[in-house]
């Protein structure tokens, strides 16, 4: 189930973070492994905002979740994160859903991300899901500082991209 996230369930998804992380291992991304998760503060600012959401097992327990921005007159993904244990399911295509469903609420046209652009699991799956690569000088002001930001934190060791699909645009 995709509900908006409780506070409750906070304290889960720093170990969600952790744990889909590790996958970058095997792919000899150990400093994106390595990461720290958000802390439950920085998580509760979206959370309260409205701009949380996960994804829970029959149990009710989080195996997912989203995060989401208002950016450049848009809807930004900041994070979807899935459990590895939950992986396959398509929890990851159902938050993304809630996210640009909370977009079309708002009015926004696109809904955008950053990603790395050669990593199974992020790039070639959002474009099973309707996101296309933007070229990088067409970037607004929000997603180019976004860009500048994960540049400037060591990101662009590895390719990354910037993509957008319109709301309502589900692959």
């Amino acid at each position: 189930m995709i509900r908006p996230a409780a506070r409750a369930d906070l304290d889960h998804l720093p170990g969600i973070e952790v744990a889909a992380g590790e996958a970058f291992r095997a792919l000899g991304m150990d400093a994106v492994a390595d990461d720290a998760p958000p802390t439950v503060e920085e998580l509760a600012a979206y959370q309260v905002d409205g701009r949380a959401w996960v994804a829970t097992d029959p149990a009710g327990r989080p195996v997912g979740y989203a995060l989401a921005l208002e950016l450049d007159g848009g809807a930004h993904l900041e994070q979807v994160t899935v459990h590895p244990a939950a992986a396959g399911r398509r929890i990851g295509a159902a938050l993304i859903d809630a996210v640009d469903r909370w977009a079309a609420g708002r009015g926004a046209v696109w809904l955008t991300l950053t990603t790395f652009a050669d990593v199974p699991w992020n790039a070639p799956y959002y474009e099973r899901l309707g996101f296309r690569a933007m070229a990088a000088e067409t970037l607004p002001a929000g997603l180019r500082a976004i860009r500048e930001h994960e540049g400037a934190n060591g990101l662009d060791a590895w390719p990354r991209v910037a993509m957008r699909r319109p709301v309502g645009g589900a692959g």
